[in-house]
């Protein structure tokens, strides 16, 4: 498969695309946030693998660790534009509210309401361990395939892997250090930061 990337056979990209895509989107989805910021790091993802194809390694095993690294760049990327726009957004008159009565929208009001709780529990950890602990953690990539994705040494990884756990543990307790209280939401909101935190520690590390 290498070889073929490499030589920029087009239906060994595909099968990559196949196998990848959906690692590849859920990856972009932790670290943005966002669906529509997701979509567009995969794109870009993708396109960014096709231009750089020639800089694969020809020896080694999964290409997933590649991808994965450079969507992590990708999603970084869009998390700066993303916060551009929304300042500017802020400075702009607000819209006027438009009801929605369509029967999907409080499902769809309860995805992005967690959607939006697991970003802001991750959210509370430094962006280096954020990446690495979505890259071991969510993604399932090992110490030395994170390392591969990030261009770190694995000792790196685990460090950064090891404060991140911490400050999500002291998240899940409510220790001093875990972050800020959370402010009373709406009726009927989803899992508090705390209890989040505890939900993603539950996943086994490698």
């Amino acid at each position: 498969m290498r070889a073929r990337i490499r030589a920029g056979d087009r239906t060994a990209f595909a099968e990559l695309y196949d196998q990848h895509a959906r690692a590849v989107y859920n990856h972009a989805l932790r670290l943005t946030g966002n669906w529509s910021e997701a979509e567009e790091a995969m794109s870009e993802t993708f396109l960014a693998a096709w231009r750089t194809r020639e800089t694969v390694e020809p020896e080694g095993g999964s290409l997933k660790p590649w991808l994965l690294g450079i969507a992590t760049h990708k999603a970084h990327n869009a998390n700066r534009g993303l916060r551009r726009r929304l300042a500017f957004l802020a400075r702009s008159p607000e819209p006027r509210p438009v009801e929605d009565f369509a029967e999907e929208t409080a499902g769809r009001i309860d995805d992005a309401r967690r959607l939006a709780l697991v970003h802001r529990a991750l959210g509370q950890l430094r962006r280096q361990d954020r990446e690495v602990f979505a890259l071991c953690v969510s993604a399932g990539l090992d110490y030395r395939q994170a390392a591969e994705a990030l261009g770190i040494p694995v000792g790196t990884v685990r460090s950064r892997l090891s404060r991140a756990r911490a400050r999500l543990a002291r998240l899940s307790s409510g220790q001093p250090g875990g972050g800020e209280p959370e402010l009373p939401g709406p009726r009927g909101e989803m899992e508090s930061e705390a209890a989040l935190a505890a939900l993603v520690l539950q996943e086994e590390t490698p």
